[in-house]
């Protein structure tokens, strides 16, 4: 039997990982594909950093070009992320005939249609499960285990960064700068968060599930978006109170003639599974009309368990080679003719339940006015509570509404901001209870 060859273009966190994978373990893989996984190249641009791996003389390389058009490489691992350079050489190795694994989501959600069309028509595979979730099996479990299932909806925790941060101040009261504070010094947030706290990286993952999950053309743009950043210690403490937690969900649905995909800070129940992941964990329920619910997590980033993903597919990849199975199952779950473009539902006409905090004049008639313009809008309201005097003359008040439609509660929000007796935009967070009843 044939050995597979391999070139991994980048070795930063994830690339060494990968590496240390194939070395380490090459016994233990040769005898679960049959053949060997041989290591031909690794190419990055900086050769002088210690890696802590020792590769064999020729190994490690700073010319990626050379990787890509090397005859004897049967799959291209690409590590190096962004949408530049990584874009033009997985190009350029899907031209060549070579199969490919990622784990660049950002790139998938921005420019994935282009780069499975040209997947497709070359006949070669490309693989990405590291690109959501991690060392999670959410991509293989979308693609094959509930390959007989019409998904009626995902909703999940896609981002450590965040939910270590919520966690964190859920745990101990921390303020959102302070939590952050900590994930960077215990590494789990980068230099610059802002992608993983205003909830980009979360809409990337978001777009390829939803692609995966209804057969639609990957479209990041339509996905609304909220980061965690206006989160307060007060508010999380509030929702406790009320039987919730607050995560930063990915939520998909199912609609019919749209779908419904947005990402934004949630209220969800304690006694959903979901509340209880903490810290840089993430988790994903995935409900299918004939599985039903099915959950779950593990470590969404990180050097070996994203490491763990990436050698799953290149094991995937190398045993359809070796089968000559190539194209056996479609990257995007759907047959690429039968991919179609769903609309992505504007964030204005979601009907789901609020959590809204009012910062108003601790006088009579203000609760009256607030309800009234709540009331002209159609929301019905299911609960009030009035807390202690926070600062001189404003009070907190908080609502909890049945379903309203997104569009008459922002409406409504613009209206009561311009009240006299209320200091502050009020603070808005969406809830999902377990049953979605009003």
């Amino acid at each position: 039997m044939r050995e597979i060859f391999i070139g991994i273009l980048g070795c930063g966190t994830v690339g060494t990982g990968v590496a240390k994978i194939l070395l380490e373990n090459r016994d233990l893989i040769r005898s679960r594909v049959g053949t060997a996984l041989n290591l031909k190249y690794v190419a990055d641009i900086d050769l002088e950093t210690d890696r802590g791996i020792e590769f064999d003389p020729g190994v490690f390389i700073d010319d990626a070009v050379k990787v890509v058009d090397d005859p004897d490489i049967d799959i291209i691992i690409e590590m190096i992320g962004g949408e530049g350079i990584a874009k033009d050489l997985i190009l350029k190795a899907i031209d060549n005939g070579k199969q490919v694994v990622t784990a660049n989501k950002a790139l998938l959600a921005m420019q994935g249609n282009e780069i499975f069309k040209a997947a497709s028509e070359k006949g070669v595979d490309l693989a990405f499960e590291a690109s959501v979730g991690g060392c999670i099996p959410i991509v293989k479990s979308l693609r094959e285990s509930l390959v007989g299932n019409h998904i009626k909806s995902m909703i999940g925790i896609l981002n450590g960064t965040c939910n270590y941060i919520l966690s964190k101040s859920t745990e101990d009261g921390s303020t959102f700068e302070e939590a952050l504070a900590d994930a960077k010094a215990k590494g789990f947030a980068e230099a610059d968060p802002t992608l993983d706290v205003e909830g980009f990286d979360t809409a990337h993952k978001l777009a390829i599930l939803t692609s995966l999950a209804y057969g639609t053309t990957i479209n990041f743009n339509d996905i609304y978006i909220e980061g965690i950043s206006s989160i307060t210690p007060m508010d999380i403490e509030l929702a406790d109170q009320f039987g919730y937690r607050i995560k930063l969900l990915a939520i998909s649905k199912d609609m019919g003639d749209a779908v419904e995909a947005r990402v934004h800070p949630t209220m969800i129940p304690h006694e959903n599974l979901l509340s209880s992941v903490s810290g840089p964990l993430n988790a994903i329920t995935i409900s299918g009309d004939a599985s039903g619910d099915i959950l779950l997590n593990g470590y969404g980033a990180g050097m070996m368990p994203t490491a763990s993903a990436v050698i799953s597919d290149t094991v995937d990849l190398s045993r359809n080679i070796l089968s000559g199975a190539s194209g056996r199952i479609p990257p995007l779950s759907y047959q690429m003719s039968n991919i179609r473009e769903i609309p992505i539902m504007p964030v204005d006409e979601i009907l789901t339940h609020y959590y809204i905090r009012f910062s108003a004049m601790d006088q009579p008639g203000v609760l009256s006015k607030i309800s009234g313009i709540l009331g002209d809008f159609e929301i019905s309201i299911k609960s009030v509570h009035q807390k202690g005097r926070k600062t001189k003359g404003s009070v907190p008040i908080v609502m909890l509404t049945h379903l309203a439609r997104e569009a008459d509660m922002q409406k409504a929000l613009t209206q009561i901001t311009g009240l006299d007796v209320v200091s502050d935009r009020p603070i808005l967070i969406r809830i999902e209870d377990e049953d979605g009843s009003d």
